[in-house]
């Protein structure tokens, strides 16, 4: 068996998102105990989302079930594509032969090996999926997917505040809408090998949200 780690870490200088991080106590200097405390957006390095962020009448995260973040993914390749690709159903069609209604999807461009996570760049130059990309994948009937670069080209504008109409948010609209669990931010996707993987993507429990942090994980050769 073999785990790969799919999570970004959540730093304090990040380009696109100021995490706050304070620590109490000095174990050091005799305190009894360390106690870390973190402020930061529930949107913002590796996450699920629930259809709340986008709708007034979705779902919050806590009623996210576990087995539609936990489970059998099909792993969809596309270390292939370039920076600023437009991905449409043509390039994922021969891709999706393997996948059936119901599976969660597992997207692997490795696009944290071309741009790090770390920089303005991987969001300006990322590969997106286009309006027919998604409808493509609604189509599919999966319940859940899991993306490893920023999917929906106006997610780069969000660096300088500038918010675009929700149709212009392509997955959000239709597949979030539709309500297809997203998971967003994943990297290390490239160290995957299998075609399919038992994925692990269990945001924390936090009622009355619109989405949350999640540890998420691979496991190959169960």
């Amino acid at each position: 068996m073999r785990i790969i780690d799919l999570t970004m870490p959540i730093i304090t200088d990040h380009v696109r998102w100021k995490a706050e991080r304070t620590v109490a106590g000095d174990t050091t200097k005799g305190d009894l105990f360390q106690v870390t405390t973190i402020k930061v957006s529930c949107h913002s390095f590796t996450h699920v989302d629930a259809r709340r962020h986008y709708f007034s009448d979705g779902a919050t995260i806590e009623a996210t079930p576990l087995e539609d973040v936990v489970g059998d993914a099909a792993v969809i390749d596309l270390m292939d594509v370039e920076p600023n690709e437009a991905v449409g159903p043509e390039k994922l069609a021969p891709r999706f032969q393997n996948v059936k209604p119901g599976d969660m999807v597992l997207f692997k461009s490795g696009w944290d090996q071309k741009r790090s996570f770390r920089t303005k760049e991987f969001w300006t130059e990322a590969p997106y999926l286009t309006r027919e990309a998604a409808l493509f994948i609604k189509e599919k009937g999966i319940r859940t997917i899991a993306y490893d670069f920023p999917q929906d080209y106006v997610i780069r504008l969000l660096l300088h505040g500038e918010v675009r109409p929700i149709e212009e948010h392509v997955t959000h609209d239709i597949l979030l809408r539709a309500g297809v669990n997203m998971i967003e931010y994943v990297v290390n996707t490239s160290a995957i090998t299998a075609d399919r993987v038992l994925l692990s993507a269990a945001p924390l429990k936090i009622p009355g949200a619109d989405g949350a942090p999640a540890r998420v994980y691979a496991i190959e050769g169960r």
